[in-house]
C-alpha cells in the first residue's frame, strides 16, 4: 500500500489540502481528512483541495465527499496527478474542478474482495449496486448526466481513463492548468509516482525552511536565551499574547491624547485671555501705547514671563481719580465732591 499524504499549507489568502496517496486505511483507521477540513475551515474561507490518488475504500471516500459538498467555504479541485476509482468520485463531487494538462480520471466499477458462501456473495452485489447507485447520485450533478447514464457509461466493469482535454470536452472539469512539465510518454502509474515525489520534495522543503526559520529567530535578542524548539515557540507564544493587548492599549493612547488636547486647548485660551488683559491695562494706564501694541503682544508670546515683567516695569502714568479711589456704593468721591465745593464758590452751576 502506497504511503498515504495528507498535507495541509497554509497562505495568505487560502489554504491548500492535498490527498495524496489511498483513500482510508485497511488496518481501520478511517482518515484525518474529513477532521483536518472542519477545523481549517474555521480559520480559512478559500481551500483548495489537491488531488494524486489512485483510490481506495468507498466509506472513507464517501466521508470525505459529504465534508466537502457540505462545506460552506470557497472550494476549488484540482486533480494534480491521478484521481482513479473512488479519488475521482471526490473530484467529481460538485465542485469547482481543474485538472493539470497530464492529469487522468479514472471511473470504474466498485471493485471488493469477498470470502463466503452463495448468501454471503448475494449480500456483497446488493452491496455493490447500492454503493454505485450512491456514488452515480454524488456525481450527476457535475457530470451533467443523470446516475442511471453515469452507471451505464462508466460501471460496466471496465476503466475508463479520461485525460485532461477530454474531460474539458466532456464538460466534466472547469479548466486545464500548467504544471512543471512530465515525460510525455508517462503511464498513469509514472504520473502518480512524479506527483506524489513533488509533494514529498515540497513538505521536506517547508520542513528544511521552518528549522531555519526558526534558526534565525534565536539569533534574536529576545531568544537568547531559548535552547529548545519548544522554548522559542513558548516565548513566540508569549509575545503574542502581548501583541493582542495591543489593540486596547491603542485605544486608551488615543482616549488620552484627546483629554490632553482638551487640557492644552484650555490652557492655550487662558493664557490667551492672560495676554490680553496685560496689554489691555498698559494701554489703558498708557504704560504703552496703541501703536506698540503689536510689539508686545509678539513679546509676550515669544517669552510671556519675561514679557509680562518688561509690561510691569513700565511707569504709569498716574491720574488724580486713581489715587483718590472709587468710592463705596451710593456715595459721592472726595474727587466729585471737591470739584463741587469749586463751582459753587465760583458761582457754576
Amino acid at each position: 500500500m502506497a504511503k498515504k499524504f495528507f498535507n495541509i499549507i497554509p497562505d495568505a489568502n487560502k489554504v491548500c489540502i492535498f490527498i495524496y496517496g489511498d483513500i482510508g486505511e485497511y488496518n481501520g483507521k478511517p482518515e484525518g481528512i474529513v477532521s483536518e477540513l472542519l477545523e481549517i475551515q474555521k480559520q480559512h474561507d478559500k481551500i483548495e483541495v489537491h488531488i494524486n490518488s489512485n483510490g481506495g475504500e468507498v466509506y472513507p471516500g464517501i466521508a470525505i465527499i459529504n465534508a466537502i459538498r457540505q462545506s460552506t467555504k470557497e472550494i476549488s479541485i484540482f486533480i494534480d496527478g491521478i484521481a482513479a476509482s473512488i479519488a475521482s468520485v471526490i473530484a467529481l463531487c460538485g465542485k469547482p474542478l481543474y485538472m493539470s494538462k497530464y492529469a487522468r480520471i479514472m471511473l470504474h466499477s466498485v471493485k471488493v474482495g469477498v470470502y463466503g458462501d452463495k448468501n454471503d456473495l448475494r449480500v456483497t452485489i446488493e452491496e455493490i449496486e447500492s454503493l454505485e447507485n450512491t456514488l452515480c447520485d454524488l456525481m450527476a450533478v457535475k457530470m451533467k448526466k443523470t446516475p442511471e447514464e453515469i452507471k451505464t457509461l462508466y460501471f460496466d466493469g471496465k476503466d475508463h481513463w479520461i485525460t485532461a482535454p477530454e474531460a474539458l470536452n466532456l464538460g466534466l472539469i472547469d479548466g486545464i492548468y500548467d504544471v512543471e512539465p512530465v515525460p510525455n510518454d508517462s503511464t498513469t502509474e509514472q504520473i502518480y509516482k512524479i506527483f506524489n515525489n513533488r509533494l514529498q520534495e515540497l513538505s521536506e522543503g517547508a520542513q528544511t525552511k521552518s528549522k531555519m526559520n526558526i534558526e534565525e529567530i534565536r539569533k534574536r535578542p529576545s531568544f537568547t536565551n531559548a535552547a529548545t524548539d519548544a522554548d522559542v515557540l513558548r516565548i513566540i507564544d508569549g509575545l503574542e499574547t502581548e501583541a493582542g493587548k495591543v489593540p486596547g492599549l491603542t485605544e486608551q493612547i488615543t482616549t488620552l491624547k484627546g483629554q490632553v488636547t482638551v487640557f492644552e486647548n484650555r490652557e492655550t485660551a487662558a493664557i490667551e485671555a492672560e495676554r490680553t488683559a496685560l496689554l489691555d491695562a498698559a494701554v489703558s494706564d498708557e504704560r504703552i501705547k496703541q501703536p506698540q501694541r503689536a510689539h508686545f503682544e509678539a513679546l509676550l508670546k515669544a517669552d510671556f514671563e519675561n514679557g509680562k515683567a518688561v509690561l510691569e516695569s513700565l511707569p504709569r502714568k498716574k491720574h488724580v481719580v486713581n489715587v483718590l479711589g472709587t468710592p463705596p456704593a451710593n456715595e459721592v468721591s472726595a474727587w466729585d465732591s471737591r470739584m463741587e465745593d469749586i463751582r459753587k464758590k465760583n458761582g457754576i452751576n
